[in-house]
């Protein structure tokens, strides 16, 4: 587990700090196959990164997910990239058919080892499923994981008992358990492209 102090210091993020940008597919908006959503300035967070990520010439992971049948089944319009993903050149593009992106092709995991990467950040859709999923992995791994928690959005949800939750209360308790257990620094957007862009520890706000 990380050391509490590193989880409560101001957010710093690396010269090399690779963005991990998982499914942004055009089939998540079916919103009669998925339900309701939270956040729906996701996709502005998520470009935001995109964005200093590009300017500080640091590494872009872009993964897509192929299921086997749905809206994001391949060679379907809902498999494609959403068009500001879209016009990414990557450093490395993963395909997958699991939750995880460490279980895609090319191996997340190997290539990030090659590089000498120790810090990702983790974007994309949906926040309680792939990108809590590779968060976890990730901080398991021995990675230094940020989590930027409005640069994503979760669905609404129904449990065994038939209770649907609501989206935004999904996505709290992704929040809560990744930091809680210290998977993942949960943080707001605004954080990591200011340290970023600065180079300098930025102090996490959440007003």
């Amino acid at each position: 587990m990380t050391n509490t102090s590193a989880f409560d210091a101001p957010l710093t993020i690396d010269t090399d700090a690779v963005l991990v940008v998982i499914d942004v597919q055009k089939g998540f908006e079916d919103t009669a196959f998925w339900g309701g959503r939270d956040n729906p300035e996701a996709e502005q967070r998520i470009g935001e990164l995109i964005d200093v990520w590009q300017a500080t010439g640091r590494p872009i992971v872009v993964v897509q997910h192929a299921s086997t049948t749905g809206p994001l089944e391949p060679g379907t319009p809902g498999y494609e990239l959403k068009d500001f993903v879209a016009a990414v050149e990557p450093a490395l593009h993963i395909t997958k058919t699991v939750n995880s992106a460490f279980y895609g092709t090319p191996d997340l995991h190997a290539w990030l080892q090659e590089r000498g990467a120790r810090q990702v950040v983790v974007t994309g859709i949906i926040t309680n499923v792939c990108n809590e999923t590779t968060a976890r992995m990730a901080g398991n791994l021995g990675y230094d994981t940020v989590f930027p928690i409005d640069a994503m959005h979760a669905f609404d949800m129904t449990g065994p008992d038939g209770v649907t939750l609501p989206a935004a209360e999904l996505a709290r308790a992704t929040a809560t358990v990744l930091h809680a257990m210290r998977f993942a620094k949960v943080v707001p957007t605004a954080a990591v492209a200011t340290a970023a862009k600065t180079g300098a520890p930025a102090v996490v706000s959440w007003s």
